[in-house]
């Protein structure tokens, strides 16, 4: 058997640290690579012929290409990935504020309905029912609230308790 077995003990430990360095450099590379090409795409100042002259740039010549790139529009890069991630926290924020609480405080529904009621499109009683479904947070799930009732007299709907609000 002329063939050569490799075994572990024959790859000294310098070799192994060295190839874990240059596989975590290439993988590095790669990551600067993409977020180069991804920030040409990004960035809204670079016309389309820029854009294209770019990313040729950083296709044919790929290590000059990118770091030329970085050197020359890195800060704007940095500008520029800051402003999507402020834009996608304040999406996130104005999501969570629409989904938690609806898009209205209870103080801006009151406005509205002092509005509605001084042009006169709800009569003052209408109003007092609402006020009161405002300030309790709302009518609770399963039970009906009754249009006629008012605060004075009990609702006698089916499934509500007399005496019980």
């Amino acid at each position: 058997m002329s063939t050569q077995m490799n075994l572990a003990y024959d790859y000294p430990l310098l070799s192994a640290f060295w190839t874990m360095l240059w596989f975590f450099l290439w993988i590095m590379w790669f990551v600067l690579l993409f977020r180069v090409v991804l920030d040409i795409f990004r960035d809204d100042n670079l016309n389309g012929w820029a854009k294209a002259g770019w990313l040729v740039f950083c296709i044919v010549l790929p290590f000059l290409g990118v770091f030329v790139y970085v050197v020359a529009r890195g800060k704007g890069m940095g500008r520029r990935e800051l402003a999507q991630a402020r834009e996608q926290q304040e999406a996130f924020n104005a999501y969570v504020r629409e989904t938690a609480g609806g898009g209205r405080s209870g103080v801006d529904e009151l406005a509205r309905l002092a509005d509605l009621r001084s042009r006169g499109d709800i009569t003052d009683e209408e109003f007092a029912r609402a006020k009161t479904v405002v300030l309790s947070g709302g009518a609770p799930e399963g039970r009906a609230t009754s249009v006629t009732s008012t605060p004075e007299t009990p609702d006698t709907s089916v499934g509500s308790t007399p005496g019980r609000r």
